[in-house]
């Protein structure tokens, strides 16, 4: 037998991080008999594994990280049943538990986009347990979760004595496939958090097998090795951890190097799989555990990513699974799926996580790729930052290889609610890369909506003041019309020059010393955000006239070049309610500083006017364009073409 999960604790201050190791009480149970995750005695959690239960108390492992998605090993492995082993000390009762994917139906839904339903599950086995160091086993069938579903058990102590869980593992026969990984985080003058993640690896006992390398991608100016506990770090991972220095390439620079490292191999060995890793996760290397044998058991090669918990809001699951909209062109979470927060509802309480859901892709927080994969279809495409990831998967997908998002695998990260990126320097990157995603993998004639899509945004940023991205946009434009042997040419340098064009404009900026920041001031009346709302489509087409009649013609007051006439907050800063303002003081995402907009009817009529020519021209030369992209597209992440990249930009001044 193999194991090939277990059931672990976090820290017992860690409340949050808790509540995914042990689920909330139900809302039908006597909540004085259950354990709460948000209030265990330190003393209970005896270890990462071990946790006790006091004297009539009864504890759930139904939560994320504990209960067995039955659903995604029974579809996508060969694996027809698990064998769950718990050991324990004391007297109680072990009870498992079974749910299944059942449909929804036409139920209402709430706020959140789902049901409100909990799960539908049943009681499978219960033994009574007595005794010092018992070990008890469950031999599971995985036949009925075809559709989705779950396995997991709940420990209860009996009324007059306590129970201790020892350890519990899920376990499956040995299919003789035992491959190993190298770990590719990508780094950029993080060292101390990329030396952390480090040593959580080197730390975690359950990866000595499977980890063969792990490769640090540096492509900042403060070198990781300079780090005071770099030597540390090396120590402990006993000769499995390489430095690689390049040129600033970005995420798709970083990660094709990784890749391109596998591939080749070291010491006369390769590993198996290659596994993305961002340099400010929190690492759990369970989830690295987890990922690399649900690998070893597919039927066939897969794409295996890992959730995203926000690390600032520790039980918040960011999303679920993601799709990509292919007739918009946009990415996302499924509807329902995405911010889920167990400290509002636990895994039993929620129907729709008992449902397996098909990704179109995984965020390359941390994402396992086989090598034959790479093999195939190539390296990453030379873009720097944003859809490199999301393209990288639909293409895998063309070739038959999905993409799965495996419940219970996970790292923490910052989420994307906590950046800027729509419009700072990265909004160039979020048009480009999109557009250039769309040519290659649309399935639509001229992209579908997607040149419509385009039009929405850059006339969104030249009607809200945002000119400087409204400016990254339309250069985002002219540089796919450039054509596809431009971008492994532009990988180093692009972000650099987008960056230093903030200055060039008012809104670029942001304004942190607060004895910076202007009064708000204003010589005429100014509508509240409470008072604007967003046009429907009936009434979409004469607010636009309206609005963009105001934007060219109307001169701005004379105040409003001074002062702002409004200080707007982040989730304020509309589309529909920008436009009605001549200046305002919008506050940045991250809630440290602001940026100054002021409505120029100069820059808004060349932004609008840009915006009918380009995108007429876009959508002309789409049917060419994608031609032009698709046959490009092996020559462009080939081995060989990263490889004169990377020679050419070989280390960060």
């Amino acid at each position: 037998m193999r194991e090939i999960a277990h059931v672990f604790f976090a820290e017992a201050d860690d409340a949050a991080g808790m509540m995914l190791c042990i689920d909330k009480p139900l809302k039908d149970q006597e909540v004085s008999r259950v354990v709460d995750p948000a209030a265990i005695p330190e003393e209970d959690r005896i270890s990462r594994s071990s946790l006790r239960v006091r004297e009539g108390m009864r504890a759930s492992f139904g939560s994320y990280f504990n209960a067995f998605p039955a659903g995604y090993w029974q579809w996508w492995t060969s694996v027809t049943e698990v064998t769950l082993r718990v050991s324990t000390s004391g007297s109680g009762r072990i009870i498992v538990h079974s749910s299944r994917a059942r449909s929804l139906g036409t139920t209402k839904t709430n706020t959140s986009g789902r049901s409100g339903k909990p799960a539908f599950s049943s009681v499978v086995m219960s033994k009574q347990v007595s005794g010092e160091g018992q070990t008890t086993e469950f031999t599971l069938p995985l036949k009925n979760f075809g559709d989705g579903g779950w396995y997991w058990f709940d420990l209860v102590a009996s009324a007059d004595e306590p129970i201790v869980l020892n350890e519990a593992l899920w376990l499956a026969a040995d299919n003789g496939r035992h491959g190993t990984v190298t770990l590719g985080m990508t780094t950029f003058n993080r060292p101390a958090d990329a030396v952390q993640n480090v040593l959580r690896v080197a730390g975690a006992a359950e990866l000595d097998d499977c980890v063969r390398e792990m490769l640090v991608v540096d492509q900042g100016n403060k070198q990781v090795e300079d780090d005071p506990r770099y030597a540390e770090a090396s120590t402990a991972m006993k000769g499995r951890l390489r430095v690689i220095k390049q040129g600033n390439m970005g995420g798709s620079g970083g990660y094709a190097r990784g890749m391109y490292e596998t591939v080749k191999g070291s010491n006369g060995t390769t590993s198996d799989y290659f596994m993305t890793l961002d340099d400010d996760i929190e690492i759990e290397p369970e989830s690295i555990f987890r990922a690399c044998v649900f690998a070893d058991y597919l039927t066939h090669p897969a794409i295996v990513g890992s959730h995203m918990f926000d690390i600032n809001r520790r039980s918040s699951l960011l999303a679920y699974a993601e799709v990509v909209d292919e007739y918009r062109f946009n990415w996302g979470p499924i509807p329902g799926l995405g911010d889920i927060d167990f400290s509002d509802e636990g895994l039993r309480s929620i129907a729709e996580l008992h449902r397996r859901w098909d990704a179109d892709y995984n965020g390359w927080w941390m994402c396992l790729i086989p090598r034959t994969i790479i093999e195939e279809i190539g390296l990453p495409l030379p873009v720097f930052i944003k859809w490199d990831d999301s393209e990288y998967s639909l293409r895998a997908r063309a070739q038959g290889y999905p993409t799965i998002s495996l419940p219970g695998s996970a790292t923490w990260h910052a989420s994307w609610i906590d950046k800027d990126d729509a419009t700072d320097w990265q909004a160039y990157f979020h048009e480009r890369n999109r557009l250039i995603a769309a040519l290659l993998h649309s399935p639509y004639a001229v992209g579908g909506r997607m040149v419509r899509e385009s039009v929405n945004v850059l006339t969104k940023h030249a009607l809200s003041m945002q000119y400087y991205a409204a400016t990254l946009v339309a250069q985002a434009i002219d540089d796919v019309f450039a054509g596809p042997d431009r971008l492994h040419g532009m990988l180093e340098s692009k972000a650099a020059e987008m960056r230093a064009m903030k200055d060039d404009f008012v809104d670029g900026p942001v304004i942190t010393d607060l004895s910076q920041r202007p009064a708000i001031r204003a010589e005429r009346a100014v509508p509240r955000i409470t008072k604007a709302k967003q046009p429907n489509p009936r009434t979409l087409i004469p607010w636009a006239a309206t609005v963009a009649i105001r934007q060219v013609f109307k001169k701005p007051t004379e105040l409003s070049r001074s002062y702002p006439e409004r200080a707007v907050a982040r989730g304020d800063a509309a589309w529909y309610y920008l436009p009605k303002l001549d200046s305002a003081l919008v506050s940045n995402s991250t809630g440290n500083g602001v940026s100054l907009y002021q409505r120029d009817p100069q820059q808004a009529r060349k932004f609008l006017g840009k915006d009918l020519v380009l995108h007429a021209q876009l959508a002309k030369a789409w049917p060419r364009l994608a031609r032009t992209y698709r046959q490009a597209l092996p020559r462009i992440t080939s081995m060989e073409e990263w490889g004169k990249t990377f020679a050419k930009y070989p280390e960060q001044d």
